[in-house]
């Protein structure tokens, strides 16, 4: 079993990853190549982005850096068809229990429900929180989404509510150097409705490079 701040520890360096993407509703396939470049966030950074989402006065403790987890990510992505995508961004990870009123916080009041594939049982071993971003995946911009970490599983699961679609993004330690990555995006229905109609299936194996 790891503990968050050792998952996160583990989460730096060079990774390397062969992803396939399915599209139900198109009955198309795609393969990609990509290499992830992970590195720390410095206290200065993670105080940036909370700012942006969260008033200080929410916090328990006077630092946001040491209630939080993060990264920047740099990636280059090259799919089967030869497209290339390349992007930077900076996570934020800051679990409900760092906070006085999580209640009160940035949420989306028209969000859908949430979706069955990001469903866990309320119990004192998971960890909930907020995942936030300087920069979104499917839509550009500042976006903020909710997180839950599985210790006893090394599992990381990430929900972002975009303006057209859901995603829900699974990373699963099994060893240092070798994570396991799946990905379900789904059509966004009305405010309230729980999301079901599934756009995009991905998943990959990904090896760090030390």
């Amino acid at each position: 079993m790891l503990g968050i701040e050792d998952f996160f520890a583990d989460c730096s360096g060079l990774w390397k990853t062969e992803r396939t993407y399915h599209y139900p509703l198109k009955g198309e396939v795609e393969r990609s190549y990509t290499e992830f470049n992970v590195q720390p966030l410095t206290a200065v950074e993670k105080n940036q982005i909370s700012s942006a989402f969260i008033p200080s006065e929410f916090f328990k403790a006077a630092s946001t850096s040491d209630q939080a987890y993060g990264f920047g990510i740099s990636f280059e992505t090259l799919s089967e068809t030869g497209e290339e995508v390349a992007m930077r961004l900076k996570a934020l990870f800051i679990p409900d229990n760092f906070l006085t009123d999580p209640k009160h916080l940035p949420q989306d009041a028209t969000a859908p429900g949430v979706p069955l594939a990001a469903e866990l049982p309320a119990t004192e071993e998971i960890i909930r929180g907020f995942y936030l971003r300087d920069e979104g995946y499917s839509e550009s911009g500042a976006i903020t989404g909710r997180f839950t970490y599985l210790p006893s599983r090394q599992t990381l699961e990430m929900t972002t509510y975009y303006s057209r679609s859901v995603a829900v993004d699974q990373m699963r330690l099994m060893s240092p150097q070798l994570r396991l990555r799946t990905i379900v995006t789904y059509q966004r229905p009305e405010p309230g409705v729980i999301p079901s109609v599934i756009n995009l299936v991905g998943f990959g194996m990904e090896r760090r490079e030390d």
